[in-house]
């Protein structure tokens, strides 16, 4: 992993002088968010501000921020990779240590709904909003939408997703959203219908929110018939990379099948590829690359 990073510098910084992160932003080298094959490989970084801080049976995997950004500058570094989504505290490290010029940089807005919280489901946007973002010259915003029909927050949420995509629209950025249909099981817990049916559904929701759809892109987890899934829209979809349960290189063959359908555009995979079994991100990074980068063309 990277461990040619200046901590001390970046704590200099952030302690003496916070303008350096406005200037850092004014002075990043910024690039199209498609290259010329039309994919796009993003790495994940906004679960922490979440509370969402395992992988595997690590329960505190992520809660180490100076391990976290080693491995974020070797994933950002590896050929291929278009760029990152994260929170402020997450890119504003990032930037002060150099690692996003000539990278997509998608923020996080709404990570409210904490991890294992009696209001999990209102998902409130506590993070960036579409004039910080444009502000900070990034890239667009991501939103996670969950759905529970049975939760009277789910109404505020899909109202402030839908204000952020009308409001990302306006200044011309994308507006990355992440539906699931969700619901409480017996004990409380969030889990979400991944079955292709509620993921089609989530999809004509999401589709639909805010005044237009013209920079909506759709980040959906990988099912088992993305076909049915991508018929439900004409939108741009990333498959994210989901909870890293099995063997990487099962989670990899599904992600070959569903990158194949048409509409899906890439990847945007945290955990999955920043805490491998082996823990070799270089490697898990360059594969996940090599599956996204595989064909030269794009189904249209």
């Amino acid at each position: 992993m990277a461990d040619d990073l200046d901590f001390t510098e970046l704590r200099w910084l952030r302690a003496t002088r916070p303008e350096a992160v406005r200037e850092a932003a004014a002075a990043r080298i910024r690039r199209p968010l498609l290259g010329p094959d039309g994919r796009l490989m993003l790495v994940a970084a906004d679960h922490p501000a979440r509370g969402a801080l395992g992988v595997r049976g690590d329960g505190a995997a992520m809660a180490d921020r100076y391990d976290l950004l080693r491995r974020l500058a070797t994933a950002l570094r590896r050929p291929g990779v278009d760029g990152v989504v994260g929170t402020a505290d997450v890119l504003e490290d990032l930037l002060l240590l150099g690692e996003l010029d000539g990278k997509v940089a998608i923020g996080s807005m709404n990570r409210g709904g904490l991890q294992g919280s009696v209001f999990e489901l209102d998902d409130r946007f506590t993070g960036y909003d579409a004039a910080g973002l444009a502000a900070m010259g990034f890239d667009g915003g991501k939103m996670l939408t969950r759905i529970d029909l049975d939760d009277n927050a789910t109404v505020s949420t899909l109202q402030a997703s839908a204000n952020a995509v009308s409001e990302l629209a306006a200044h011309q950025l994308i507006a990355m959203v992440e539906p699931f249909l969700s619901r409480r099981d017996a004990t409380g817990r969030v889990v979400n219908d991944l079955s292709p049916a509620a993921v089609a559904r989530s999809v004509a929701i999401a589709s639909g929110l805010g005044g237009t759809s013209a920079y909506t892109w759709l980040k959906l987890p990988v099912v088992a018939d993305m076909a049915a899934v991508m018929a439900a829209t004409t939108l741009p979809a990333l498959l994210l990379g989901g909870d890293p349960v099995e063997h990487p290189e099962q989670t990899y063959a599904r992600w070959r099948q569903a990158l194949a359908v048409p509409g899906v555009r890439g990847l945007v995979v945290g955990r999955a590829l920043l805490y491998p079994p082996d823990g070799d991100v270089a490697a898990a990074v360059d594969a996940a690359v090599g599956l996204v980068r595989a064909d030269t063309e794009v189904a249209a």
